[in-house]
């Protein structure tokens, strides 16, 4: 059978490849044709376009890339007419996945979605466009499973994927990690200022900011390989390392972070790491996202939890000193970074427990298997 899976992220490389390697085990004869990255190419998909061109963050950076992605859109259209791929698989990326499943569903293939968009946040009209183009649609979140509910669709929570990923990693020996990346014997603070170019030239800067005022610690960059030159532009006669695709690693190894949102605040807190959540984005795409988005929390953690158990900073909220200020809280108040360890635990429990890329593919081979008896 051949699949064809979309993932327009670093997080859906991640998260396809486990699915490919679980419906490798369940189908012998599986064959994958893929939008996505290098773990999914381990896997041994075979990869059309890489994610790192498909990436744009905010309103103003998708209105100034809008011919690209209006034109690989249009590829990749053509790409499954002329493959004819038995089912494609969705994996978020929204924007670009849900015009997919419109023309997949208008030529009589199979749509599978895994890992919903956030239409619970914002533009829930998006859900007639689901339950008209998707088929079966798997749920990571908790709460997205009462949420479609509510709109007449029903869908598959499975728990969250990174329960896996991470619980897999923790059993890997890296004593060897200050050694191989130089670093010195003091305790280490992770900046995760993101993913895509536009996120780290916003985040970096001001993440950077509080380094002089911690000189027992030493600062760690997560890096990501290809955009290891950007980096040089901030870090020019500093003494501060980056760790390339090693951010497992350094959450494994970190006291507390700086993190921006997105998926990697649910990786530090489920690492156990005390983190302080960072946004800032452009004014005018802050301000459309104010008037359209309606979620009380930006972060996952408080979002799952319905909570704020995690601080977050942000727009002019995110300051040199708010943010020295919540890190010397994070590490120094005894009592709070016990209360964020219990708030830690309660998390991972409402995430559904371990085997989500397993669960996945099964239900997903049921579901193929049956509609096609």
């Amino acid at each position: 059978m051949l699949y064809y899976i979309i993932a327009g992220e670093v997080s859906g490389d991640l998260h396809a490849s486990n699915l490919i390697r679980e419906i490798k085990l369940l189908d012998s004869e599986a064959q994958f044709r893929c939008w996505g990255g290098d773990l999914m190419e381990a896997q041994g998909g075979e990869i059309v376009k890489h994610y790192k061109d498909l990436a744009f963050m905010g309103f103003m950076a998708v209105i100034a890339n809008l011919r690209t992605i209006l034109k690989n859109i249009d590829f990749c259209k053509k790409d499954i007419e002329k493959t004819k791929p038995d089912v494609v698989i969705l994996i978020d990326y929204p924007g670009f996945n849900l015009r997919i499943a419109e023309y997949v569903k208008s030529i009589g293939i199979k749509v599978l979605y895994y890992i919903s968009p956030q239409v619970w946040a914002w533009k829930q009209s998006r859900v007639k466009k689901i339950r008209r183009d998707v088929d079966k649609m798997f749920v990571i979140l908790p709460f997205e499973k009462d949420f479609y509910e509510k709109h007449n669709y029903q869908v598959d929570f499975v728990g969250h994927p990174l329960l896996d990923a991470i619980e897999t990693f923790e059993n890997i020996e890296d004593s060897d990690f200050y050694k191989k990346n130089n670093l010195s014997e003091q305790p280490i603070i992770a900046l995760l200022p993101g993913s895509r170019k536009q996120e780290i030239e916003k985040m970096l800067p001001i993440m950077l900011s509080v380094v002089e005022e911690f000189k027992n610690y030493q600062f760690v960059i997560a890096g990501v390989n290809h955009l290891s030159d950007l980096y040089k532009d901030y870090l020019q006669n500093s003494s501060i390392k980056v760790v390339y695709d090693q951010t497992y690693h350094l959450l494994k190894n970190t006291k507390a972070a700086l993190v921006t949102s997105g998926t990697a605040t649910l990786e530090t807190a489920l690492f156990q790491v005390p983190e302080v959540v960072c946004y800032k984005a452009g004014s005018f795409s802050y301000y459309i996202a104010r008037k359209i988005v309606d979620v009380k929390f930006i972060s996952l953690v408080n979002l799952i939890m319905d909570k704020e158990i995690v601080t977050e900073l942000l727009q002019n909220q995110l300051t040199k000193k708010n943010l020295v200020s919540e890190l010397k809280s994070l590490l120094e108040n005894t009592e709070r970074k016990l209360q964020i360890a219990n708030d830690y635990k309660d998390l991972k429990i409402k995430l559904g427990g371990f085997g989500a890329s397993k669960k996945t593919a099964t239900l997903m081979l049921n579901y193929i298997k049956n509609v096609s008896d």
